[in-house]
């Protein structure tokens, strides 16, 4: 609204300029057009009956010695008179006793006039703020014989209107001024009434959840635009309301699925290597061999930690709250590790520890979780390596234990790099791609860290840093 109000006095104000700029010069044109057909009359008069002289060009300064005063001082114009070579014969600009000081006509005016089809041409000038509008027209005889050039010049002195003018834009303005207040009064006033129905709706807003019961928005008075808005989020909050219901129903469902696939993946880590074992056993049994206690409660105390590894599992999944809870208890990480890997038969895998006993505050049953899944991994990436070879080593310091798991499989891309965390990716054509993401979340829960380097085509490194207390 102040916008339309300012562009409206401006506009206004230029185009009252321009009108008023438009008729004073049209009024000037009339006024001087009536002047010099008053003017030329006069003088024609003044050849045809007047006077005694002949009537030719070298008596027009004669005729005209004293009577060109007279008819300039009635017609409030300049008169001059000139031979048609442009000299000047007689002018109301000097006195009769004044020598003649008046320029010639110029080359070019005399040219232009006796190239134009209705002998007269118009000039117009500004001096010093002064307007100035000049004619030439030939003299003619009785017998329509030219004989000389009329000049007639009509000063324009345009103050007046000039200030009228300003004297109405004075008026003008204090009008749009007033006009300009009260518009900034009406909006300030109108815009007040609309946003406060505005702000209440956009508090109302920013206070909607989805797990949360939600109010609708009742208001006393409000514009019909307001009262449409208003009544398309009651609508909203309606809709939402069975949108958080059917959203609820289908996170319960969704997490036991996901619940599902995490149980079942855990449970198939151990079992592949547990039915291998089972077979290496068999095929390697000796009832003769000298050390087969020894031999079999090695083999026992494996499927029976293993076994262990499941039943959490299936404790955990009876809850339905989560995956074992973490038991920390002080346990020799490197004997730990070892254990882990006794399941596993390929003869390529190496296990390196600088130290013989690296104690540390852990849950026994998650660190054998992360070793299994881990070498599982490792192994399943140099499957189609002519010579495989997989390395764990595990060291420490003051503060924490570091395991590094390595391979010279075929590694893993730039492009997968940041996915290989995330929970149902995987690059294997089987599995669900649960194992490094729930590893990951068992080594955080720790405030530990878990982290690769790889290089495709040579291998990757997988580095877990777990504190020791």
């Amino acid at each position: 609204m102040i916008l339309l109000v300012l562009l409206a006095s401006i506009l206004i104000l230029v185009v009252t300029v321009i009108q008023y700029d438009e008729q004073t010069k049209d009024y000037n044109i009339q006024r001087f057009e009536r002047k010099e057909a008053t003017t030329i009359e006069t003088i024609n008069l003044e050849l045809t009956n007047k006077t005694s002289y002949p009537i030719n060009t070298k008596n027009l300064a004669m005729i005209f010695q004293e009577r060109i005063y007279e008819i300039s001082s009635i017609n409030k114009l300049n008169i001059s008179i000139f031979d048609l070579h442009g000299n000047l014969l007689a002018s109301s600009k000097t006195n009769a006793f004044e020598t003649i000081k008046t320029k010639p006509l110029s080359y070019e005016a005399l040219n232009e006039l006796s190239q134009n089809s209705n002998h007269k041409i118009l000039k117009t000038r500004e001096e010093e703020g002064v307007g100035y509008q000049s004619s030439f027209t030939y003299i003619n005889d009785p017998k329509f014989k030219r004989i000389g050039i009329l000049e007639l010049q009509f000063t324009q002195d345009n103050s007046e209107i000039e200030k009228e003018l300003q004297e109405f834009i004075q008026r003008l303005s204090i009008v749009y001024v007033l006009m300009f207040l009260i518009a900034i009064v009406l909006a300030y006033f109108l815009s007040s009434y609309i946003t406060r129905s505005i702000q209440t709706i956009s508090e109302r807003m920013q206070q909607t959840r989805l797990n949360e019961r939600n109010e609708k928005i009742i208001l006393d008075s409000a514009s019909s635009e307001i009262e449409i808005l208003v009544d398309a989020y009651n609508n909203m909050i309606d809709k939402l309301e069975e949108s958080a219901a059917k959203l609820a129903k289908s996170e319960r469902e969704q997490a036991w699925r996901e619940m599902a696939k995490q149980v079942a993946h855990e449970i198939k880590n151990p079992l592949t290597p547990m039915r291998l074992s089972v077979q290496s056993f068999e095929r390697k049994f000796n009832p003769e061999d000298k050390n087969i206690k020894v031999k079999l409660a090695e083999y026992s105390q494996t499927l029976i930690q293993q076994i262990d590894v499941m039943s959490s599992i299936a404790s955990a999944f009876s809850d339905f709250a989560k995956m074992p809870s973490q038991k920390k208890e002080r346990i020799n990480v490197v004997s730990v590790v070892k254990l882990a890997l006794d399941i596993f038969n390929e003869n390529f895998i190496n296990y390196h520890s600088s130290e013989d006993e690296i104690y540390a505050n852990l849950d026994k049953t998650q660190l054998i979780r992360i070793v299994n899944n881990l070498v599982k991994n490792a192994t399943q990436a140099t499957e189609l390596e002519e010579n495989p070879s997989i390395n764990i080593n595990v060291f420490s310091d003051a503060k924490k234990v570091t395991i590094l798991v390595s391979d010279n499989g075929k590694g893993i891309s730039k492009e997968v790099e940041d996915l290989i965390f995330e929970p149902k990716f995987t690059t294997k054509t089987s599995g669900m791609g649960l194992g490094l993401g729930m590893i990951k979340n068992i080594i955080e829960a720790y405030d530990g860290n878990i982290y690769f380097e790889s290089v495709l085509g040579e291998g990757t490194v997988f580095t877990v840093i777990l504190p020791k207390e």
